[in-house]
């Protein structure tokens, strides 16, 4: 970490600094260069607060230099390709993985009909929740095991990897035995320990981003899992939450470049969630894969009014097959072909 100061040989405000990050951090510091301007903090400084040294005036800029999240980092890895199939990998360049299916498991004939839907629009990736986090607890709350039975299933029958949401440490090895693919949600971006656990998975891991996260606390996450042992890791970009009321999220397709230049992880976006409108989802998606996204993960149900969970921001048949036709097109705009 280097500390910038405004004055040269500012014998005082060095000593005071030099003096609080052994103190408070147990960190050693010295000066370097001739105009005593600047104070290099050496080591692992990831659990030193910069906002401390910043405010202190005469300090002109803190860098920390190298981030805090090491493996998730690209100055390390240039990019992560996650095969899931020799024909169905994320992350490689000039392809698009998407990924489709309802927000809730709700029935053997309703998972094999969305499934249906989803492999004639060329998807390979199936996606299903059977543990659902929802904002009332009187709202359905998914099949359980149960519902990733027929996940499996349907993904067997149509030769579709499959993706599924963990909510707890306990239901890593149970998603993890039925889906390819285990989802760690927005609510659930910064708990600890089952981001730990995700770490000791084999299979690959997608974390969605906070709804009020940097991106640095959305790395240092994911770093919690890299650091656990898998590789595997995929970002999905799902909307913050704003001072917009229109929309249920504010999809921050902004954040896609820069995370792009900050990690060599596979980013994914969510324009289901974002948009909370069927009508809007299309636009999003379109969106995202004009922003360099490596891929989509959407919801689809063969008949939304009847859905037992996120009804309206789900695709119909006729939306979704005008959907994923124009994905091609601008995904072909750009250099990429859907997998």
């Amino acid at each position: 970490m280097l500390i910038v100061l405004d004055r040269k040989h500012d014998t005082p405000l060095v000593d005071h600094i030099r003096a609080l990050l052994q103190e408070k951090y147990n960190c050693e510091s010295h000066l370097i260069g001739e105009n005593g301007r600047v104070i290099a903090v050496p080591g692992d400084t990831k659990h030193v607060d910069i906002e401390v040294f910043e405010n202190i005036e005469g300090v002109k800029s803190v860098d920390r230099v190298e981030p805090p999240y090491k493996l998730a980092s690209r100055k390390n890895k240039d990019r992560t390709v996650i095969t899931l199939r020799p024909d169905v990998m994320i992350g490689s360049r000039g392809t698009l993985a998407v990924m489709a299916g309802p927000c809730s498991i709700e029935s053997p004939e309703q998972m094999d009909e969305t499934a249906a839907m989803a492999k004639e629009g060329g998807v390979n990736i199936l996606r299903g929740g059977a543990f659902k986090p929802r904002t009332g607890p009187y709202s359905f709350n998914g099949l359980g095991e149960d519902g990733l039975k027929l996940l499996k299933k349907a993904g067997e029958k149509y030769g579709m990897a499959t993706i599924s949401e963990a909510m707890n440490e306990e239901q890593i090895d149970t998603v993890a035995a039925y889906a390819d693919i285990v989802q760690i949600g927005a609510r659930n971006m910064q708990n600890y320990d089952l981001l730990r656990k995700a770490g000791t998975c084999k299979k690959p891991v997608m974390l969605k981003r906070g709804l009020a996260a940097t991106l640095e606390e959305f790395l240092l996450a994911a770093e919690y899992i890299l650091a656990g042992g898998n590789p595997n890791v995929i970002l999905c970009e799902r909307g913050i939450r704003t001072f917009e009321e229109e929309v249920r999220y504010t999809l921050c397709l902004g954040s896609l470049p820069a995370l792009r230049e900050m990690t060599h992880l596979p980013i994914i976006v969510d324009p289901s969630h974002a948009a909370g409108r069927s009508r809007w989802v299309k636009d999003l998606a379109l969106a995202g894969v004009a922003s360099g996204a490596d891929g989509l993960i959407i919801e689809i149900h063969p008949r939304p009014e009847e859905a037992l969970s996120d009804g309206p921001q789900s695709l119909d048949r006729e939306q979704w097959t005008d959907c994923i036709r124009s994905i091609r097109t601008v995904a072909g705009a750009v250099g990429r072909t859907v997998v």
